[in-house]
């Protein structure tokens, strides 16, 4: 392990950061709040810290995976530490709330421990809403995309970032993949925006729905989230894009070249659209006796959309619904999108490929000496692609259940303490009983927003890069890093 490569990256990681930091100052500024001032000066504490990084060390050899890692985790671990300042030094929430809202934002997971929106500044509402669409698509991907210096070893960065089981590149470089990404992302931003503003909304309310549905995030400006407006038309502009968030990315940029087939053919979208239509289908039964048909598919279709997307937006509180409908949505927080989507969960891909092996196992009970091959999109799944699938699904529970013991033990009930686990190690945001959707985590001992923070940052990286730097075989062999030290001394260096 290069910690001065480690830390040169990191630098320049944050230089970028400060401007991110500084985009929320003209929101401010235009609704005259006094507290405008703490977005420059977290800037300047992100630019003093990054600076100092980036050009005080010597840049090394080229990224390899174990810095590729370490760059990864500890970015988002700083965008969280760091978004926490706006957060911290307007004197609205302590250290760890503070800390708990910026990497929920982050990590577009939308647990909140603020109990009424409609009070904050403006400014920080905007700041929260693009915390998570910075963080829907990758942070780390819009530093590829836009700063050439981490051009180098960009590979490396892109297998730690990206989501999902399988990392789909569009093209050679890695660079241009992560434009056309991020440029899709953008265009759905941009269009999103609009369809809200014709459906009422003003220009910042619009606009900042638009950064937490794109993101699959769910942080809104309005304390009853999407309900507040009370609109079909808005349910539903947000139902379908927060579909298409939770859909692999690489499929629309296929269908805006002009394959039209693109999404037909791939057999996880199928899957992904099967998944949303059943799960739709048991909300209109379950819920007869409250909701006549059409208003039944709204909020059936809205809350399963935004459950399974792990987006988090509500507009019925189903936490009263009835116990089979609360555990289908349990279900779905571990569904989540698909790969190469801004969604969290488990993956679409990773749970066909679950209900594949086990259909497997079946067959070779009934004819032992059966040749039965796991397949994906008509092609035979590698050894290593089922050990990783594996691999992952057990480090998932052994996080769960960990996570959950923690929780629980802090005198939590068991229905609040295993689906705040289950919100924020998929990313999702509100849960059951105590963090259901009418209710936030702001009564949860410290402890326990310590732990659900650190499942928020597993969950968004995929378990294993935020494991693996905790490993101590990680850091074995760690070269000390160069320093550029200039003396001045009678006017010469």
């Amino acid at each position: 392990m290069r910690l001065g490569t480690l830390l040169y990256f990191l630098g320049g990681f944050l230089v970028f950061f400060s401007l991110a930091l500084l985009s929320p100052l003209p929101v401010a500024l235009w609704y005259r709040e006094p507290s405008w001032w703490v977005f420059p000066a977290s800037a300047l504490v992100a630019l003093l810290l990054g600076g100092t990084l980036f050009w005080g060390t010597e840049p090394e050899e080229e990224l390899g995976y174990r810095e590729g890692f370490a760059v990864v985790a500890f970015s988002w671990l700083l965008a969280g530490l760091l978004g926490a300042l706006p957060y911290l030094l307007s004197g609205t929430l302590s250290p760890v709330d503070a800390l708990f809202e910026s990497v929920s934002g982050f990590t577009t997971t939308g647990s909140s421990v603020f109990a009424s929106l409609e009070d904050l500044p403006r400014g920080l509402l905007f700041w929260r809403s693009l915390t998570q669409w910075l963080g829907g698509m990758g942070i780390i991907v819009l530093s590829l995309a836009i700063l050439p210096f981490l051009g180098i070893g960009g590979a490396q960065l892109y297998q730690a970032e990206m989501p999902g089981l399988v990392k789909d590149r569009l093209t050679p470089r890695i660079q241009d993949t992560a434009r056309i990404l991020w440029t899709v992302y953008f265009l759905f931003t941009l269009a999103e925006t609009l369809l809200l503003l014709l459906g009422g909304l003003s220009f910042y309310e619009a606009l900042c729905h638009a950064f937490t549905t794109m993101a699959t995030g769910g942080f809104s400006t309005r304390t009853a989230s999407i309900g507040a407006f009370q609109s079909a038309y808005v349910d539903y502009v947000v139902v379908v894009f927060m579909f298409l968030a939770g859909t692999n990315f690489a499929l629309h940029y296929r269908f805006l070249k002009g394959d039209l087939r693109a999404y037909l053919r791939d057999e996880e979208f199928r899957f992904y659209l099967l998944t949303v239509f059943l799960a739709t289908l048991a909300c209109l039964i379950f819920t007869a006796d409250r909701y006549d048909p059409l208003s039944g598919l709204r909020y059936g279709l809205f809350q399963v959309v935004s459950i399974m997307t792990t987006t988090g937006f509500a507009t019925a509180d189903y936490d009263t619904w009835p116990q089979v409908l609360r555990l289908l949505m349990v279900i779905l927080m571990l569904f989540g999108g698909m790969a190469g989507s801004t969604g969290g969960g488990l993956k679409q891909v990773r749970m066909l490929l679950l209900f594949r092996f086990i259909r497997i196992q079946f067959r070779k009970l009934l004819h032992p000496r059966a040749v039965e091959n796991l397949k994906y999109q008509r092609e035979k799944v590698p050894p290593e692609v089922q050990n990783s699938l594996f691999g992952f699904f057990a480090l998932y529970f052994l996080i769960f259940f960990g996570a959950s013991l923690i929780v629980c033990a802090q005198g939590l009930d068991l229905e609040t303490g295993v689906s705040a686990v289950a919100a924020t190690l998929n990313n999702i945001g509100p849960g059951l009983s105590g963090v259901g959707p009418t209710r936030n985590f702001a009564d949860l001992p410290e402890l326990s927003k310590l732990v659900l923070t650190f499942c928020m940052l597993a969950g968004r990286l995929e378990l294993f890069p935020v494991i693996l730097i905790l490993t101590r075989g990680y850091w074995k062999d760690l070269k000390r890093p160069r320093f550029r030290l200039r003396v001045f001394r009678g006017g010469q260096t």
